[in-house]
């Protein structure tokens, strides 16, 4: 145990829960004073974490505390203005030196600098860690000194300028402040849902924690990460994505840790580790436009003819569209908490195009439903595939429902699995079951508009729809 009369360190943990490759603690615990980990739910947070992400941060929690508890230390649970909080710890504890690792929203810039600011005056030692990007938003510039607006170039220019250095090890020990400190009871929090329960039927699919995050991350590298660059596009392959994305959001790894995993083989990687830079480049979207996730990123965006029908949209959130490879991926998302990446771009695409309804409204869906709910992905992939972003798919790429799930889920086991009314559904006709015969839907005990519903919109005459309106938006 530390000698008492050191004052203690402060090491803040937030998107960062991990022991593993974390500067802010790798630092801290190399300074040898006391530690103090704490997470601190902010009172002031920008925006408050989705339903199924605060099941995602209970667990996560858990986990963590039951790590920090194996090496000897504690970790502090608070709730409140973080400002407060952390004077509160300084206070009880004579702390005089703070870390934390680096966030990019908005928000959470302003609320970092001025508690850095502030503690600095007061004669604290206060430092902010790069640790959760390969490359910090103003570390990539264009020639003329801007950021980068469009993905390829910026990926281009980032593998070319950044030196990945390797991981950080955990502490041995966690050598803690010798008084126990007043922690809430995470349950307490009441992060996870009650009425009803829904998290646990989420959670049977996913073991958050940084153990079980690098324990998936070498089962991907063990294989199928060989197969990525085409069984990624096939929501039937159970193994055909990491999943990680869960883990990443939350920091339970980093992406140095995956990158240094797989950067070995550049052949079978490079596609893989593609998806690590359209993070990247999502963050710094989110950097330079704060307001990502509300405002359209190209403000001619401003003037399109959105035109939804509620009933429509309801139904496209609880996988009743009538199009069976947007409904499973719909209901994957809500008994999961995870949906595959191709079918995230045909869903999304459906709301957008077919049912023209403002992105924001899928946003924010994707955000309460997503167990990730990263701030900087979830908005820029949105926009992409409204054509509002940076980087933006062309506005007249209209995924076709149907033909996706045929390409993509030849033998219709992905919407057998989310959409079992159509299981007995010959696969010529599962992915669009109004085309079957009448007896070939009664022999599969279908009814359509009672057992499963019709289309909600005919895919022809929503395309064009879709099509007029953005050329009118562009007028």
């Amino acid at each position: 145990m530390a000698e008492t009369n050191i004052n203690p360190v402060i090491i803040w943990l937030r998107r960062d829960l991990r022991l593993a490759d974390n500067p802010a603690l790798h630092v801290a615990a190399q300074s040898g004073k006391p530690l103090i980990l704490i997470y601190i739910d902010e009172a002031n947070k920008g925006r408050e974490l989705g339903g199924a992400a605060e099941v995602w941060l209970h667990h996560s929690l858990s986990a963590l505390t039951a790590s920090i508890e194996e090496k000897g230390g504690q970790l502090i649970l608070r709730r409140g203005k973080a400002a407060d909080i952390l004077d509160d710890i300084i206070d009880e504890t004579g702390a005089d030196e703070v870390h934390w690792n680096r966030r990019y929203e908005g928000w959470a810039r302003d609320i970092d600098e001025a508690i850095k600011t502030d503690l600095k005056s007061r004669g604290l030692k206060v430092e902010s860690h790069k640790a959760n990007l390969l490359t910090e938003p103003w570390e990539v510039e264009t020639k003329t000194g801007g950021f980068y607006k469009v993905f390829t170039p910026f990926w281009r220019a980032a593998k070319a300028s950044f030196t990945v250095a390797t991981d950080l090890p955990a502490p041995e020990t966690l050598d803690c402040a010798e008084a126990k400190l007043a922690s809430d009871d995470l349950a307490d929090w009441t992060l996870l849902p009650r009425s009803p329960d829904w998290g646990s039927k989420m959670m049977q699919a996913h073991t958050p924690g940084e153990a079980a995050a690098m324990s998936r991350l070498k089962s991907f590298l063990d294989g199928p990460v060989e197969d990525y660059a085409v069984q990624r596009d096939r929501p039937d392959d159970e193994t055909g994505t990491s999943k990680l994305s869960p883990h990443l959001a939350f920091g339970e790894i980093s992406p140095r840790q995956i990158w240094n995993a797989a950067k070995d083989n550049d052949y079978t990687s490079d596609k893989f580790l593609t998806e690590i830079g359209w993070r990247e480049f999502s963050y710094t979207l989110l950097f330079y436009n704060p307001d990502l996730a509300s405002q359209n990123y190209k403000p001619a965006f401003d003037n399109f003819p959105w035109d939804s029908d509620a009933k429509k949209v309801e139904a496209w959130r609880r996988g009743q569209t009538g199009y069976p490879f947007v409904d499973a991926g719909m209901r994957e998302l809500w008994q999961t908490g995870w949906q595959h990446n191709r079918v995230r771009m045909v869903c999304a695409s459906f709301l957008i195009k077919h049912l023209l309804t403002d992105w924001r409204v899928g946003e924010a869906w994707y955000w309460d439903t997503l167990l990730e709910a990263d701030p900087a992905s979830n908005a820029a992939s949105w926009q992409w595939v409204a054509g509002s972003g940076a980087d933006a798919s062309p506005y007249f790429r209209i995924f076709n429902p149907f033909t996706q799930g045929e390409k993509f889920d030849p033998n219709g086991d992905y919407v057998r699995k989310y959409v079992p009314e159509l299981a007995k559904l010959p696969k010529k006709y599962i992915h669009q079951p109004w085309t079957a015969p009448g007896l070939t839907l009664l022999e599969a005990g279908i009814k359509l508009g009672e057992t499963y519903p019709h289309p909600v919109v005919d895919h022809k005459t929503a395309r064009e729809r879709a099509l007029a309106g953005y050329k009118a938006s562009r007028e």
